[in-house]
């Protein structure tokens, strides 16, 4: 089967105020509409890898995450779109819950695993699948130089050039990928990284592994929010009203930090009157499943 996925990712303009007081336009990659499963920068990173696992003769995929993994439920919903088995080993102790439903909905299937195991993937992937010629190991999150190549593709999309380019990061795949598509259409565009970890500033040696050319761009710490999948009344009310205002799903763990920042960075004057600045909404919607208790304690 042929692995691919029409690319519907428009770039829509995003209306505020305050944007309007700061002079600058403010515009979101809308890549949470690829897919329903395979969304944003999952389908984005997957589409090599599967293809060499396909050329490589593998019938079955084996990746990891945790218990609320958006890329566990990529990795299953483009394992049953393509033809492969699957299998999630899931960090942590044996659980249940609507993302791993959804998984063995797509016909993954999972295997729980300590965390201090877990640290170690390939020898878990050697432990359990190293007698299986037929196994595929995927990296957690989708983490590869194939993953960083699919991320750059979203470059080619763009109608126009911007100044400033914001995106969440949690392996650094994506970020590299975008940076690497800005170099090869030699384009001057600030990439802004924003952390979902805690100290975050290690992103930028992950970023630096899948570059292509060195490359400068900015890293913004200070918006996790106490940490990875962490969230306080100050985000989570940020993305009520932002969803209500635009009507565009945003999550806590990456895209509702992620566009926090971009307001943060305008209303404190960061960018000249005239900027053009694009978020790229890299989907993991599926993730507010694992948050929704962090909603129900702030009333609509």
């Amino acid at each position: 089967m042929n692995i691919d996925l029409e690319i519907f990712s428009p770039v829509q303009p995003i209306s505020n105020p305050m944007f309007d007081a700061r002079g600058v336009k403010v515009l979101i990659k809308r890549d949470d509409l690829i897919h329903p499963m395979i969304s944003g920068n999952k389908w984005r990173k997957l589409k090599y890898v599967l293809k060499r696992a396909q050329h490589q003769h593998k019938i079955h995929l084996v990746t990891f995450g945790g218990a609320y993994s958006n890329h566990l439920l990529a990795t299953a919903a483009a394992a049953a779109r393509f033809g492969f088995k699957s299998t999630g080993i899931v960090r942590g102790e044996q659980v249940d819950n609507d993302t791993l439903f959804l998984c063995r909905l797509h016909g993954m299937q999972l295997q729980f695993t300590n965390r201090d195991s877990y640290r170690d993937k390939p020898a878990l992937f050697q432990q359990f699948f190293g007698n299986n010629g037929q196994a595929f190991f995927i990296d957690e999150g989708g983490a590869s130089a194939e993953g960083a190549l699919g991320c750059s593709e979203l470059v080619d999309e763009l109608p126009e050039t911007y100044d400033h380019i914001f995106c969440a990061c949690g392996t650094g795949t994506t970020a590299a990928g975008i940076i690497n598509g800005l170099g090869n259409h030699q384009l001057k565009t600030k990439f802004n990284a924003v952390p979902v970890f805690k100290n975050g500033g290690f992103i930028k040696n992950e970023i630096d592994r899948f570059l292509t050319v060195a490359a400068d761009f900015n890293v913004h710490t200070g918006y996790h929010f106490g940490g990875y999948g962490k969230a306080n009344d100050e985000l989570i009310n940020f993305i009520k009203k932002f969803v209500a205002d635009t009507g565009i799903l945003i999550e806590p763990v990456y895209t509702g930090k992620m566009m926090y920042a971009l307001f943060d960075q305008v209303e404190k004057g960061a960018f000249k009157p005239g900027s053009k600045i694009l978020a790229v909404h890299s989907g993991g919607i599926w993730g507010l499943l694992g948050m929704k208790e962090k909603f129900d304690r702030w009333s609509f």
